[in-house]
């Protein structure tokens, strides 16, 4: 009897792992929704003996006869007892033999699909030529030159002229430029600039000068070349200013906005001239205040100019304004301490400040040495400081001191 029992739950159990399988199944294809069924439970916690058979074949009925209909063979059959029931067992366990596993073929069939792999893997010296090694990524390096072949932005960016020995110097521009992409970033910068007037053969020159616009918001460009439009800047003008002076784009409106104020009310000048004098000398509006103001002192309290003369002076000659204080104050004590030139001669031609010292002193000694260095308008053989400083030496020496060239150069070996 013992081993009767055995035999019908061996069967049964393999009954039960059948009808788990098909179970679902057969409630799809009658419309029913399936429902986790607790008769289901572990072996270990189930009777044992011939209790147990009888626990399987009634878990058996109810998961048959459940929310669904049962199958036509199972229809009025009943599960009255062990041994009525035995055929059916029998019949199912021949069944569960026959079915295929079909986890374990899709798992053939996937392992299948995969080549064999093994960093030991033999292969031919033809297979072993066409393996190309990309370079390796320099993770630290001190210049950008190490980084064009593996950056496409830096590769365009050489290619339009850009200088990166000059960018690669300037603090943190570097690692900007390898943070950016070219697409996303960098090309509508370069439109951008275009259409405000920046030359093609300017942009590698001005992006070399300025490599931080690259990552400027392109809305608050568009926003700062509105304003300067509405300061009644032309667009020629503007396509000036921004190439001379290039970090221009990077102020915001309202520094923007307050250099132009400083300038007209600092000088007292109306606005037309203000605007003249920020597109002659744009970096005006991009440089420190701090030196301009101590020149303006200079000019007022050190070298005694007027208020009146000061404006005459920056309008015609905004370099001035930025120009060494020490330089500033040797040139003015040689042209008029030692040349006699007055202050109202000085706001005439106040070009005279932007030549070189050396150069003002070696032409008026050889004019002193001629017997022609006359500066007064009102005498005759009068030259001007202009004709002075600003001819080259060849005419200077024919037309202005009436000499040859080699009697200026013997001159100065004298010296």
């Amino acid at each position: 009897m013992a081993v009767w029992a055995r035999q019908v739950s061996r069967w049964c159990c393999l009954l039960n792992t059948a009808r788990a399988v098909e179970f679902p199944s057969r409630l799809r294809s009658r419309g029913c929704t399936a429902r986790p069924c607790r008769e289901f439970a572990p072996l270990a916690v189930l009777p044992a003996g011939k209790e147990a058979v009888l626990c399987r074949l009634q878990a058996y009925r109810q998961v048959s006869v459940g929310s669904c209909s049962p199958p036509d063979r199972a229809k009025g059959e009943s599960f009255s007892s062990p041994e009525s029931n035995l055929p059916s067992v029998q019949q199912e366990q021949a069944k569960v033999e026959t079915l295929p596993d079909v986890n374990a073929k899709i798992l053939d069939e996937d392992w299948d699909d995969i080549p064999p792999s093994s960093a030991l893997e033999v292969i031919s010296e033809e297979e072993a030529v066409q393996i190309i090694a990309e370079p390796l990524l320099p993770i630290q390096s001190s210049t950008l030159r190490d980084y064009v072949d593996h950056s496409e932005t830096l590769a365009k960016l050489v290619h339009l002229g850009v200088d990166l020995s000059q960018v690669e110097k300037r603090q943190k521009a570097g690692q900007l430029l390898l943070t950016l992409d070219f697409e996303k970033d960098v090309k509508k910068i370069l439109l951008f600039l275009k259409d405000v007037g920046v030359e093609d053969n300017q942009l590698g020159p001005f992006l070399t000068k300025n490599p931080y616009i690259l990552g400027e918001d392109l809305e608050a460009l568009e926003t700062r070349v509105a304003y300067l439009k509405s300061k009644k800047f032309g667009k020629s003008e503007i396509a000036q200013m921004v190439s001379r002076a290039p970090y221009l784009l990077l102020f915001s409106v309202e520094r923007l906005d307050n250099r132009l104020g400083f300038f007209k009310n600092e000088l007292g000048l109306s606005v037309k001239k203000t605007k003249d004098l920020v597109i002659r000398l744009p970096r005006l509006l991009t440089g420190k205040l701090e030196p301009v103001k101590e020149n303006l002192q200079v000019c007022q309290i050190e070298l005694g100019f007027q208020r009146n003369e000061i404006q005459q002076i920056v309008y015609k000659t905004p370099k001035i304004l930025t120009a060494s204080k020490k330089r500033l104050k040797q040139t003015f004590d040689y042209l008029h301490n030692i040349m006699g030139i007055p202050h109202h001669m000085l706001t005439r031609f106040p070009q005279v400040f932007n030549s070189k010292l050396l150069r003002i002193r070696e032409r008026h000694m050889f004019l002193t040495f001629l017997g022609r260095a006359q500066y007064d308008p009102a005498q005759p053989s009068y030259i001007s400081l202009d004709q002075l400083v600003s001819l080259p030496d060849e005419v200077f020496c024919t037309e202005i001191a009436k000499a040859s060239m080699q009697d200026f150069e013997n001159f100065l070996k004298t010296l």
